[in-house]
């Protein structure tokens, strides 16, 4: 929704007029309509993933192009753009279970967007980096003095506003609703760690360079490299300074989890014990025959049997002391050892040259789930 004022902010600066009355309506209009849009592009890409033949190569890269193709789309009707890529991405993010089928491709993905955040998230600070002398600059009239103080004072605007925003929001509901009430109190402390995590980044960033060049007349953008400028310096104070401070306030506040919240560990043996029962349940109810006739499907039946119990032994020693806590550690210790040792032995495998390369990277990604598993 702030994209979208911005968006009307600065068509109120290039055209020169502005209306409220009709600014209201084109709000509600633009988002709106961007969210039909990104419904509808949604669920074209939902009938190219899950109908069309694809590999995992294909469907990585067209998870990268879908945003795109989502945001041109909106915007080439002049509605909102960012409402149509988070609409779509939510629509498909619920579906993917039915798109993304295999593991492969679920990992090439995973591979794909880990890289692409780091990589766009770097890349936007590369720029305002390289482009930094230039708009010092360009800063006219006013100093780099003018803009860190302005960049100061609108930092502490933010932070100001946020704490009076965060702790009526909080507290209120509570006031208001029988339900809200009868939640664990989050105290002062949680709320305070929730304002010092408002941080400003890329967006803020993104937004601010989006800001044209150009009047519709040819004159330069009045203001723009102070307005940059004044982003930067916001955003160093806010996650420069702030995320440095954030680990120290949380340090010093000693919060305590409110929230009845299960071990990762712990979570992580429940949903396998679950899902290897069900595995159990269809092997005995849809497979019985090939249980008895097919070897491997009894030796897949057993294995099952044999982790589902290890694994509910496991979950009985998580629910213990810290002596028993420090055996897990122990364990998983001894655990990260041996897939250390593993991987140097595929390396003297592949020096053999008696295994195939391909037949060996299967094993080393085998090697990569099972330390992920405890990581």
């Amino acid at each position: 929704s702030s994209l979208i004022v911005f968006r009307f902010a600065l068509m109120a600066v290039l055209t020169g007029t502005f209306s409220l009355q009709q600014a209201t309506g084109q709000f509600f209009l633009v988002a709106g309509m961007g969210v039909v849009v990104g419904i509808i592009g949604a669920h074209i890409v939902y009938v190219i993933h899950r109908f069309l033949p694809t590999t995992p190569a294909i469907d990585a890269a067209f998870t990268v192009m879908t945003p795109y193709l989502l945001f041109l789309g909106a915007e080439h009707f002049h509605f909102s753009g960012v409402m149509a890529v988070v609409t779509g991405g939510l629509f498909i993010s619920y579906r993917s279970h039915e798109l993304f089928q295999t593991g492969s491709t679920r990992m090439n993905m995973l591979g794909v967007w880990t890289t692409m955040i780091f990589v766009m998230n770097a890349v936007v600070f590369i720029l305002i980096g390289l482009a930094l002398p230039d708009i010092i600059e360009g800063l006219g009239n006013y100093s780099v003095a003018d803009g860190i103080k302005y960049g100061l004072i609108i930092s502490g605007i933010i932070i100001v506003i946020r704490f009076l925003w965060v702790y009526p929001a909080t507290f209120i509901p509570r006031m208001l609703s029988k339900k809200a009430a009868s939640e664990p109190n989050p105290g002062w402390k949680g709320p305070l760690v929730i304002c010092m995590a408002g941080m400003r980044g890329v967006v803020s960033l993104a937004t601010a360079l989006s800001i044209p060049l150009l009047m519709t007349d040819g004159t330069a953008f009045p203001l723009r490299n102070i307005i940059v400028f004044i982003t930067f310096v916001v955003i160093f104070v806010t996650l420069v300074f702030q995320g440095l401070l954030l680990p120290v306030v949380v340090r010093l506040l000693n919060l305590k989890e409110i929230d009845p919240v299960i071990p990762e560990e712990e979570q992580q043996a429940s949903i396998q014990v679950r899902l290897n029962k069900i595995a159990l349940e269809m092997l005995s109810a849809k497979y019985h025959d090939d249980v008895h006739k097919n070897e491997m499907i009894s030796f897949l039946k057993q294995d099952l049997e044999r982790t589902t119990g290890g694994l509910e032994v496991q979950l009985a020693a998580m629910q213990c002391n810290e002596t028993q806590q420090h055996e897990i550690e122990r364990y998983q210790e001894v655990l990260l050892d041996i897939y250390r040792f593993q991987r140097k032995e595929l390396f003297k495998l592949r020096r053999e040259k008696f295994h195939s390369d391909e037949e060996i990277r299967k094993a080393e990604l085998q090697l990569d789930l099972n330390e992920l598993k405890i990581s």
